[in-house]
């Protein structure tokens, strides 16, 4: 049943988007992201989903004549040289055959998202994104979440199989950037029953989060935590619920949660904390000696020989910044952290101009969640191997496609068309509802 539930969603996708390629990007992002064929048990598991969607999407695109240049502002420039730098580093690369399927991977994630930018035109093609994404890992952490109350926190819980975040620090730390994100969306949301739902999600992701069993990941949630709590308007309710939340959420958690989270203050006894030790020796010492990289696999025990103080230790990064400059070098690594501080930057221009008029508060609000969860994304990405992922990536597009829109003046451009509005576009803020005074006047 699942296996076909999932086949005929994605056909019906596929068929729309020959028409609105927007919609196969939303299709894209959902089997990027949340993987659901890999929850499935027949043909779906390993059917070729997400390509056709992805030709399906191209084809519409080709045709149609609402897109644009990708290529619009500093974040999306320098995300294009690091598409270019890691090709010409897995090429320069130690095993340029090996290392093919996953620059495949992160090629064909890339260029999608680029397919992305030039598509979206409008607020709610914007937001419709960032519900598709944020959606599937809130679903993914309701899940992990439920089960985490449900059983006391006893089992450690664990991303989609076959993904980005399968692994349980991985996906502790997509839980924590969907918070933030999931706090954007319920602030353009009408009705306090669905926000309160939305509040449950935040709290259930937190749980799954917890539930991992990260300590990389519980270092995310309190650095996303202090910054969300330091950016509100408001500090002495955010902080009790905060505590409030807290507080019962640790309460769940067994003996053991609490050991696992202690055990960093012995790390040399940490046989996983010494093999992340091993690896950041090695993508350091690999960097002085490969200027374009090794490719996309560091993590060899003829590396490590040669490369690492602690040899027998042979272990992947376990940290973006690591595992980019093991991967790619000193260059893979500045171009890569191009890519975050412009996308901050922009970030900031959203939070600065769009607070100026009621059109376009939902810029100001997207642009200070989206540096909530890129803080959670660098603090605990510092830990976890997670440069190629999906949703950091998502973030930018949300953030570069809402500067063009506002630049633009896309709020003006809405208003003059005349378009039907439902019921459900005003309840999820894909529509700013019209503002009675304004008309009246």
């Amino acid at each position: 049943m699942r296996d076909l539930l999932i086949i005929t969603i994605v056909v019906l996708a596929s068929l729309a988007a020959l028409r609105r390629p927007w919609v196969g990007i939303l299709a894209w992002t959902w089997l990027s992201i949340m993987n659901p064929h890999r929850y499935t048990y027949g043909f779906a598991y390993d059917a070729p989903l997400a390509a056709m969607v992805a030709v399906t999407t191209l084809l519409g695109a080709l045709f149609t004549r609402d897109k644009h240049s990708p290529f619009l502002g500093p974040p999306v420039k320098w995300f294009t040289v690091f598409m270019l730098w890691i090709t010409l580093s897995w090429l320069a690369g130690l095993d340029t055959d090996g290392d093919y399927p996953q620059w495949n991977k992160v090629m064909k994630i890339d260029f999608m998202i680029l397919v992305a930018l030039a598509l979206a035109n409008t607020k709610k093609q914007i937001l419709l994104l960032g519900w598709v994404a944020v959606g599937s890992l809130a679903l993914l952490g309701a899940k992990g979440g439920l089960f985490t109350l449900m059983t006391g926190g006893s089992y450690r819980v664990w991303g989609p199989p076959g993904s980005f975040i399968y692994d349980n620090n991985e996906f502790a730390l997509a839980m924590v950037m969907t918070v933030p994100l999931l706090r954007f969306l319920q602030l353009q949301m009408d009705g306090k029953l669905l926000r309160h739902v939305m509040s449950v999600l935040m709290i259930l992701c937190i749980a799954s989060a917890l539930g991992s069993y990260s300590r990389g990941g519980m270092l995310a949630t309190v650095a996303m935590a202090l910054y969300f709590w330091w950016r509100s308007k408001k500090k002495l309710m955010p902080a009790i619920l905060m505590l409030v939340v807290g507080a019962a959420l640790l309460a769940v958690m067994p003996d053991q949660w609490s050991e696992r989270m202690s055990s960093v203050q012995s790390y040399e006894q940490d046989r996983s904390a010494m093999g992340r030790i091993s690896a950041w020796w090695n993508a350091w010492n690999l960097a002085f000696h490969y200027p374009f990289g090794v490719g996309f696999n560091a993590a060899r025990p003829d590396l490590f020989a040669r490369f690492s103080p602690y040899p027998d230790y042979v272990h992947a990064a376990h940290s973006i910044y690591f595992q980019v400059l093991g991967n790619h070098g000193f260059v893979g690594l500045f171009i890569f952290l191009g890519i975050w501080v412009s996308t901050w930057r922009s970030a900031s221009w959203l939070i600065k101009n769009g607070a100026a008029q009621a059109e376009t508060r939902w810029c100001s609000d997207l642009g200070t969640m989206a540096q909530v969860c890129l803080l959670a994304f660098a603090v605990g990405g510092a830990f976890l191997s997670l440069s190629y992922f999906d949703l950091p990536y998502v973030v930018m597009v949300l953030v570069v496609t809402t500067r063009v829109w506002m630049q633009g003046k896309g709020w003006l451009s809405e208003a003059k068309t005349k378009t039907k509005t439902s019921r459900w576009d005003l309840m999820l803020g894909l529509v700013t509802r019209p503002d009675p005074k304004a008309e009246s006047a």
